[in-house]
């Protein structure tokens, strides 16, 4: 099976996954509204290809208003309604409902942890495992695959760039939870 850093290499004209690659993929992240994005569309990506979600990730940022976590957790039916009819996005109930659902949870983990951040940094490190059944016991529509890609990408476990790619090092330059 090819690795992404392998497929991107392999797809000069991708310039998608290229930029997330190069750019986003594996990086830390410090903001709680951009861990929240990055949750959302790896849930948004299930049974999807992954450019699907890079190439409409503009549109979820416009509907989810900027993924604005207060914001998101205070969406109510008519909210629901605009996000099922908007084509730009992925018009799935059960990922609509656990946005709007886990954006509540994320609130509620920030009072007794200070912020998102704060909450995956006090259960780091742990087994992807274990980080799974953390992840179930807290949020809607986290699976396995989903949860290991989020914390992949967004620096909590390794794995998102090969150490023969040069993106390796910028990623481990920046002190990824995995590498500290």
């Amino acid at each position: 099976m090819m690795t992404y850093c392998e497929y991107c290499n392999s797809n000069p004209d991708d310039t998608y996954n290229r930029s997330y690659h190069d750019t986003e993929y594996g990086f830390p992240l410090q903001d709680d509204n951009l861990l929240f994005e990055r949750l959302i569309l790896e849930i948004n990506q299930a049974g999807l290809s992954w450019i699907t979600i890079l190439k409409k990730a503009d549109n979820f940022r416009r509907a989810y208003d900027g993924f604005d976590i207060e914001t998101v957790a205070g969406y109510g039916e008519s909210d629901r309604a605009r996000l099922l009819s908007d084509a730009g996005i992925i018009r799935n109930k059960l990922k609509v409902n656990a946005a709007i659902v886990n954006a509540g949870r994320i609130l509620e983990l920030k009072e007794e942890y200070g912020s998102f951040k704060g909450w995956l940094d006090a259960h780091h490190p742990r087994t992807k495992v274990e980080w799974v059944k953390l992840f179930k016991r807290n949020f809607k529509f986290v699976g396995g695959e989903i949860v290991n890609e989020f914390l992949m990408s967004t620096g909590y476990l390794p794995g998102a760039h090969e150490e023969s790619c040069p993106i390796y090092f910028n990623v481990k330059s920046q002190n990824p939870p995995w590498a500290i």
